[in-house]
């Protein structure tokens, strides 16, 4: 799995170094930062620009590159150990899921769990600047079924939707919470709102209807966390 630029190809040197299995520069680096790279004792493999392109299928890799192992994503049975899980329905932006995750990460988010088949782990890391790396992550493709799992071991599900209660309104109990997401574009069904414990919302001071799902994210999950 190719991993690129300067950023990633740092974090995943000095918090991930057992990953690697090639490294990649395709570019002259100051002696200091060559160093740097090199005191990690893996052999330095050098990519003219052409090849380097086509390694990050014309992604901006800025001359750093790695080849890592395959994300392994958990089971779901796993992440109902934690007090706070995160479950991303019908979001398909890289960039909006690597968002979630680093913020995830960084308020300390038990997990996520991504209803679908599949996902394009590559870009996840990338956009989370490595984040995703430290994060648990589930693979589910039957939204309904993981609600239903995680209420029979004590979780309480929140729907985040339009008109949902002003989450700075809410008065959260010390009990495991999961907080489902859907789609910019369709947000969620009502047969999953249904489902839901709760339906929360965050109040816009304009006449204007959506954030970004990934700042509604930051939002909610600071306040469901620490309210």
């Amino acid at each position: 799995m190719i991993v690129y630029g300067k950023q990633i190809f740092f974090y995943i040197l000095e918090h991930h170094k057992d990953l690697i299995k090639e490294l990649y520069l395709a570019k002259e680096c100051d002696k200091e930062i060559f160093k740097k790279i090199a005191n990690f004792g893996f052999k330095i493999k050098k990519l003219d620009f052409k090849t380097a392109q086509a390694y990050a299928r014309g992604g901006n890799h800025q001359g750093f590159l790695l080849d890592i192992e395959e994300y392994q994503f958990k089971e779901l049975n796993s992440l109902k150990k934690s007090d706070f899980i995160a479950i991303l329905c019908g979001i398909s932006d890289v960039g909006n899921i690597g968002s979630i995750a680093r913020t995830a990460y960084a308020l300390g988010v038990g997990g996520i769990v991504f209803i679908g088949e599949r996902l394009n782990m590559e870009g996840v890391i990338r956009t989370s600047s490595g984040a995703a790396l430290d994060l648990d992550i589930a693979l589910n493709g039957d939204i309904l079924s993981v609600i239903n799992e995680l209420k029979q071991v004590g979780f309480k599900i929140f729907a985040s939707a339009n008109g949902g209660k002003e989450i700075h309104d809410f008065k959260f109990e010390k009990n495991k919470k999961a907080l489902i997401l859907g789609s910019e574009g369709l947000g969620l069904s009502q047969k999953i709102i249904n489902k839901c414990d709760e339906c929360v919302g965050i109040e816009m001071k304009h006449d204007f209807d959506s954030l970004n799902v990934s700042a509604a994210f930051a939002i909610l999950c600071d306040r469901m966390i620490n309210a």
